[in-house]
């Protein structure tokens, strides 16, 4: 159900870019490492939130930190905790904030997804929530999962994963519809803040 006023805070980082995120290959379950410029967008998304902790006269140390488990996320998570002064393996990693698995599709771009299976492609350009490549996973599927880590968190919290549980948590908070999430472009390098049923992006 969709969070309350009362509901902790999150503060989410999408990972930085990676090779494939340039090259427009969809990663899933792949763990693909950041790129240089992923780093560098990991570093600008601790500088924002840093600014966003002074700003509310908070520490930083005071705020729950859990990362995906793939290592772009884990390695932009090291990097954002360094530029706010916290070591940087000391927060959780929780499976349920993996990426979205696009099954046989894992690597490819958009066009070479149609072409592997084009009455599979057709079928999620129909209902891009509910349908997915044959061994993937659905963005309602990624939505239960997510809907069963809100109702765990007790703080606020800094989460680092990706774009396609962005669009999941979207839809799990009540900020988004299916439709406004599958088409929300998530970006790098930036801050989107989860609070008192809004979504607010810091760039």
């Amino acid at each position: 159900m969709p969070t309350t006023m009362s509901s902790p805070v999150i503060y989410y980082v999408r990972h930085g870019e990676t090779a494939w995120n340039a090259e427009g290959r969809f990663q899933g379950s792949r763990d693909i490492p950041l790129n240089a410029r992923g780093r560098v967008q990991a570093e600008a998304a601790g500088g924002i939130l840093r600014d966003l902790i002074v700003r509310d006269a908070r520490e930083p140390q005071h705020f729950g930190y859990v990362s995906s488990p793939l290592s772009r996320a884990r390695v932009t998570m090291d990097l954002l905790r360094g530029a706010l002064g916290l070591p940087a393996n000391s927060y959780k990693v929780e499976h349920r904030l993996r990426e979205i698995g696009w099954g046989v599709w894992e690597g490819l771009t958009v066009p070479e997804m149609e072409a592997h299976d084009p009455v599979a492609f057709a079928a999620r350009h129909k209902d891009r929530w509910g349908t997915t490549a044959p061994g993937g996973e659905t963005y309602a599927e990624v939505a239960v999962r997510m809907r069963a880590w809100l109702s765990e968190l007790t703080s606020d919290t800094v989460a680092v994963a990706h774009g396609g549980t962005m669009r999941a948590l979207m839809v799990a908070t009540g900020v988004a519809t299916a439709l406004e999430a599958v088409e929300a472009q998530v970006e790098q390098g930036v801050v989107y803040v989860f609070a008192g049923g809004r979504l607010t992006k810091y760039a």
